[in-house]
């Protein structure tokens, strides 16, 4: 499998553009809990080796990377709240995320490089989409190590406020073990009520209670 390069950042580069950011997103899926989204600004001669797409990555690995790019690079970090998502939707509210993020940055980039086939509404930056980005280009690599390592962190801290649904290893996800908390202990005020399974809970107590 061949590692994500700096060839995108570069060429748009040549293109006239100086600063150059990858973005990516984290927690589309899950039932609980923000959706983040990082971006992050390389420095060419400062890319720490290694750099994958998250999901690649072990988390000691994921961690330890995280670190690296918080003192070699810049990093913007946004999120789009529960209640966000609910309002919104999942895929606004992720672009929300990433157009927060992008602001964040402690400098201003002139072109920015996204994960995924859409570019968010009312960015006043030029952006490039990129289907399967945190594969191909290393900005955005970068940034899903980052939002992933800064959701978890979020999703374990709100695991010590509500345990039993195990948010410190499934991260708000929907593990078999999450569903069943859901069941047996109820929805918190960190779930998406406007996600099905828990959506579903919520109507089915109505149901019992109507």
């Amino acid at each position: 499998m061949t590692s994500p390069d700096y060839s995108f950042e570069q060429a748009a580069q040549e293109a006239g553009s100086r600063i150059v950011a990858g973005v990516d997103e984290v927690g589309r899926g899950p039932l609980a809990g923000p959706v983040v989204a990082a971006a992050v600004v390389l420095n060419p001669a400062r890319i720490p080796d290694g750099l994958r797409d998250s999901k690649m990555l072990t988390a000691r690995r994921r961690a330890a990377l995280a670190e690296i790019l918080q003192d070699v690079a810049q990093v913007g970090i946004g999120s789009a709240s529960v209640a966000e998502i609910d309002q919104i939707n999942i895929l606004r509210a992720s672009h929300l995320a990433m157009a927060r993020a992008i602001a964040a940055l402690p400098v201003a980039p002139d072109h920015v490089l996204i994960d995924g086939n859409m570019i968010p509404r009312g960015l006043a930056v030029s952006a490039q989409p990129l289907i399967k980005g945190d594969a191909r280009c290393v900005s955005i690599a970068a940034a899903s190590i980052v939002a992933k390592i800064w959701r978890d962190r979020v999703m374990w801290d709100l695991a010590q406020q509500f345990p039993g649904y195990g948010w410190e290893t499934n991260a708000g996800y929907p593990s078999k073990s999450h569903k069943a908390a859901l069941q047996n202990l109820g929805v918190t005020p960190h779930h998406r009520r406007s996600f099905k399974p828990v959506h579903n809970i919520l109507y089915q107590d109505k149901s019992i209670s109507d």
